[in-house]
């Protein structure tokens, strides 16, 4: 059966909410401490493998119950919901941007933005909206999910009850996908930053560690220090790591890589979604998983706020890209810029953490009292 809540899960998308918002502020110091310093993938990839596994969960539970046809007309409804969300998204976001522009004098942020296009060719834009063709900075992740969650109705049956041939079928359109060009169009540079046709192997991973994590698994006795799945993956997200935050000092960088292994690994394509990133996140969740088995630290006050933002990620999401841009019109107008740096990056943080709350309490007044 699939049903039950882990609430690890709303936890990890709640962290990637705010490294996602961190990482979208320009300059920002608490920006160097998130996922991305550390690793090949970043908070991307953690968003994207957790709308997998809790759509998987949701929607799965419904085709349980209520069969195929009401769980994919629940999935497109779901969709079509994130659509207008979109548009409404980014005339907000342009919004915003155009007044942050007129009050920062030293940059421009609107071609920053990715808004050049809207200014240049303003109906063509709007047409390109619709289509999911114009994409400014930060909206990205929305449109992929649109994809993804579509592309969900058509494979659910299968990836519940034939998950293998379904994992099989996707890793090779991962694979195909770079040789063959795959990716789908859009203005600026011409295609998706996030292609869906590569990034749609890690949201079918997620629903397939979903429906993995409900069947019967024998216990491990073994301690994690013998079981070689775990010590090689943990290596690997530790050289990872190391090599990541050489990229700090290209003259160090520089002086201890081989020429040939430098050739191999690079570009990690982010649009492509690398195998080098790919593995980099399944390791890294693979080891976070080993070593946070139980639920009970998810129950202290911090972690709980946390795991609120997680369960209502997409208005978090939305409400994080309009308040990047801001964060940054009020950094660049500061005097004292790194203590206004972190000043707006804690606040859009707690900000981000009461529209959860506020959410959570409108959905408790909602519900209705027992007789």
């Amino acid at each position: 059966m699939l049903n039950g809540r882990d609430p690890r899960i709303d936890f990890f998308r709640g962290l990637a909410l705010i490294f996602i918002f961190w990482d979208h502020v320009p300059h920002n110091p608490l920006g160097q401490i998130t996922l991305r310093n550390f690793g090949f993938s970043d908070a991307a990839e953690v968003f994207v493998f957790l709308a997998g596994f809790a759509a998987v969960l949701a929607y799965g539970k419904i085709m349980q119950r209520d069969g195929y046809w009401m769980a994919c007309l629940k999935i497109l409804r779901r969709t079509w919901v994130l659509y207008v969300v979109h548009i409404f998204l980014l005339a907000m976001l342009m919004g915003i941007v155009f007044f942050a522009n007129s009050h920062v004098e030293t940059r421009d942020l609107v071609e920053e933005m990715g808004l050049t296009h809207f200014i240049t060719h303003p109906q063509q834009a709007l047409t390109d909206e619709l289509l999911l063709r114009f994409k400014p900075n930060l909206m990205d992740p929305l449109p992929l999910y649109i994809v993804l969650l579509a592309g969900l109705s058509v494979v659910l049956p299968w990836l519940v009850r034939q998950t293998e041939v379904v994992i099989g079928i996707s890793m090779a359109v991962y694979l195909l996908a770079p040789w063959m060009g795959w990716n789908l169009r859009a203005i600026a540079d011409g295609v998706w930053y996030f292609n869906p046709v590569t990034w749609q192997f890690l949201f079918v991973l997620g629903g397939a560690a979903a429906v993995h994590s409900l069947r019967p698994k024998p216990v491990e006795v073994r301690p994690l220090t013998r079981q070689p799945l775990f010590l090689g993956a943990l290596v690997y997200v530790v050289v990872a790591g190391i090599l990541t935050v050489s990229w700090r000092w290209p003259e160090v960088h520089d002086a201890w890589m081989p020429a040939v292994v430098s050739d191999l690994i690079y570009p990690i394509s982010k649009t492509d979604l690398s195998p080098l990133r790919l593995l980099h996140f399944l390791a890294l969740a693979y080891v976070t998983a080993k070593l946070l088995p139980g639920v009970g630290w998810t129950h202290n006050w911090l972690a709980q706020q946390t795991c609120r933002m997680g369960r209502y990620s997409l208005e978090v999401f939305c409400l994080g890209v309009l308040l990047a841009p801001l964060a940054d019109m009020v950094n660049a107008m500061a005097n004292d810029a790194f203590t206004m740096q972190i000043f707006t990056a804690l606040v859009g943080a707690v900000v981000m953490a009461l529209l959860a709350a506020w959410l959570e309490f409108n959905k408790r007044l909602n519900q209705p009292k027992p007789a």
